[in-house]
């Protein structure tokens, strides 16, 4: 139940309040002087104060409650002050407004514009109080990650990536092979290079093979090496990936497009650390850790005929998921930061804009925009024109203000489900929201 604190010198007022917020589960507690006032507050915390702007006979200048105002101020500098005021002193309770009170209503009030008043303000602060408690919290691990593990330097501020990257320095100590899944850009690499820097062969070497990038018939002699004449211009023997890897981690990016062929050979270097070279007899034996990734669905390959089911179960011993950077979005603004050069920085509109595009070239793209506004922005800041995204001019004119599923989803998940302060970030109030999230049917929990 919340508790508020009621400063005046007149019992009647403190006793009238005390009804009325009872009817509506709110404790009451009541001080007739500032300076009782000020005791009760540092032995019994209240979630609001309602004080009056005089307090001895015949003054009528507020200048009481100016001076109560700012101890309170001093002592509680969180604490939203509703002030109760004559006419007489009006303008010092709105002086008080522009430096933080809550609001002021005068005497004798409204009933129900007080309580209006009252109950904004609570939720207010409940919601600021669990945004708190969320944002220490994120703090907490975030700190922890960083002081017992390698992170490689990553930039990331939103929960979805938080798991990631928590999962991702979990399973790295073990050996079990680990298969990382996302979109084009949603730096699996990055992820890659986190769970080696944690694992027991860190020391060793990384080394990485887009299976995608390279013809179907040089992607045997890339994994495996090739003797002298084992092709045309073959001129030498070379190593592999395998080889090049032994005691450390080999990554194979995109390993959905590894033809057949090669998954054959790959699942025999999983099953038995023993290989041939291309075109030779000789087994060899490594001894290499496994990260693997694509962004192909692998099931469905395998329903095709694609893809071995067997080699699928030995690469997916755990299946790190990295989601696209739109479903992740309080990693926008950080990273767009982290690729501007020293001296640059973002505008308003250019963080609404970013916030607002969809972003289906993932991190990748984004670094592409900001490296491209950096060159392009004629001053240190950089303005949503020189990010030159997509339909941004209709995006950022305000042409429509009414927000769709996508952008309040949007806020709500960069609020941390909290209400207020998704609204406010969606420019509506928090009832303006509700009405949005029950036509939408979106819980509002």
């Amino acid at each position: 139940m919340p508790t508020i604190l009621v400063i005046d010198d007149n019992p009647a007022v403190g006793t009238a309040l005390e009804v009325l917020f009872s009817l509506h589960d709110i404790r009451t507690l009541h001080a007739e002087s500032p300076d009782e006032g000020l005791a009760t507050l540092a032995r019994e915390p209240a979630e609001l104060v309602i004080q009056d702007m005089n307090f001895e006979a015949d003054t009528t200048s507020g200048d009481e409650g100016v001076a109560l105002f700012h101890r309170i101020r001093e002592r509680h500098p969180d604490l939203p002050v509703i002030l109760l005021t004559a006419w007489t002193h009006l303008e010092s309770a709105v002086d008080l407004v522009k430096a933080g009170a809550a609001d002021y209503l005068a005497k004798p009030w409204d009933d129900r514009k007080l309580l209006a008043t009252v109950n904004n303000l609570l939720e207010l602060g409940e919601s600021r109080r669990e945004l708190a408690q969320t944002q220490a919290g994120e703090r907490k691990r975030r700190d922890a990650l960083l002081r017992d593990f390698d992170l490689r330097g990553l930039v990331y501020a939103d929960p979805a990536s938080e798991a990631a990257l928590t999962l991702a320095c979990q399973v790295a100590r073990s050996d079990i092979p680990v298969l990382i899944t996302g979109p084009n850009g949603a730096g699996k690499e990055r992820y890659a290079e986190i769970v080696h820097a944690n694992s027991a062969v860190a020391r060793g070497p990384f080394v990485a093979l887009n299976c995608g990038a390279l013809p179907a018939e040089l992607i045997e002699a890339e994994l495996f090496g090739a003797e002298a004449g084992a092709y045309t211009g073959a001129n030498k023997p070379r190593e592999g990936k395998f080889e090049a890897a032994d005691g450390g981690t080999l990554f194979l990016d995109e390993i959905g497009t590894l033809p057949l062929a090669g998954q054959v050979k790959l699942l025999r270097v999983l099953e038995t650390g023993r290989f041939e070279r291309l075109g030779g007899n000789r087994e060899r034996s490594v001894k290499v850790r496994i990260v693997s990734a694509t962004n192909a669905d692998l099931p469905a390959l395998i329903a095709e005929g694609r893809f071995r089911e067997d080699l699928y179960y030995r690469l997916n011993g755990i299946e790190l998921r990295l989601p696209p950077l739109a479903q992740r979005p309080r990693d926008i603004l950080p990273l767009a930061r982290h690729f501007l050069p020293a001296g640059k920085h973002l505008g308003e509109d250019a963080e609404r804009a970013l916030q607002r595009h969809p972003w289906p070239g993932n991190v990748r793209e984004l670094r592409n925009v900001m490296q491209r506004a950096a060159l392009l922005a004629r001053g240190e800041a950089i303005g949503a024109a020189d990010l030159a995204l997509p339909a941004l001019a209709a995006q950022d004119s305000g042409g429509s203000d009414e927000p769709d599923r996508a952008a309040i989803e949007a806020a709500l998940t960069r609020s941390g489900g909290v209400l207020a302060q998704a609204a406010a970030d969606l420019g509506l109030s928090r009832q303006a929201l509700y009405r949005r999230l029950d036509r939408l049917g979106i819980p509002r929990s």
